[in-house]
């Protein structure tokens, strides 16, 4: 039976998208080997944030967080 995870990826600015990136297809690769699955929730913090709702943390981040 396959065991499934919820995580929340905040790859945030800088080089962040590009280090979670790398990380999912770590998680990917542990999942198929281990019998485990994750499901990925992407929300924004920092500049990106900022720029998409103007706040740094919006609402629906922390309620990504929370869920997971």
């Amino acid at each position: 039976m396959t065991t499934t995870y919820k995580i929340c990826l905040l790859a945030g600015d800088g080089i962040g998208p590009e280090i979670i990136a790398e990380g999912v297809k770590v998680l990917d690769a542990v999942g198929a080997k281990y019998d485990t699955a994750f499901e990925y929730i992407d929300a924004l913090i920092g500049g990106a944030a900022i720029d998409a709702t103007g706040e740094p943390l919006p609402t629906a981040t922390l309620d990504a967080a929370r869920a997971s």
